[in-house]
């Protein structure tokens, strides 16, 4: 069981910087990939970025250059800094997780989502 709680959302004006966390906590024996979701009115969720347990990243292309995801695996915790926003970034911001949690006789690598953060950015 894996809780996801993000923070960091908020309104501003484009071209103004925004970093989001997410910390995860519950009891697991590992977290692999996490990664930053976002979903705008009427849209699917899509992805943002993700980051391995490796440290190996992936950007959509419309935030490549402007978004950074990175972690800290003692904090168990992701961040997003999100420079040169622009009104296209709004969106509600989720965090997802997957981790490697006990299940009868089996570890089983389950994924997770946190609440959601608002972004907004305005022109």
């Amino acid at each position: 069981q894996v809780q996801l709680v993000e923070s960091g959302g908020g309104l501003v004006q484009a071209g103004e910087s925004l970093r989001l966390s997410c910390t995860a906590s519950g009891v697991f024996f590992s977290i692999n990939t996490m990664g930053w979701y976002r979903q705008a009115p009427g849209k699917q969720r899509e992805l943002v970025a993700t980051i391995s347990g490796g440290g190996s990243v992936n950007y959509e292309d419309s935030v490549k250059g402007r978004f950074t995801i990175s972690r800290d695996g003692a904090k168990n915790t992701l961040y997003l800094q999100m420079n040169s926003l622009k009104p296209e970034d709004t969106a509600v911001y989720y965090c997802n997780a997957n981790a490697r949690v006990a299940r009868p006789f089996s570890i089983s690598e389950v994924m997770y989502w946190g609440q959601g953060t608002q972004v907004t950015v305005s022109s």
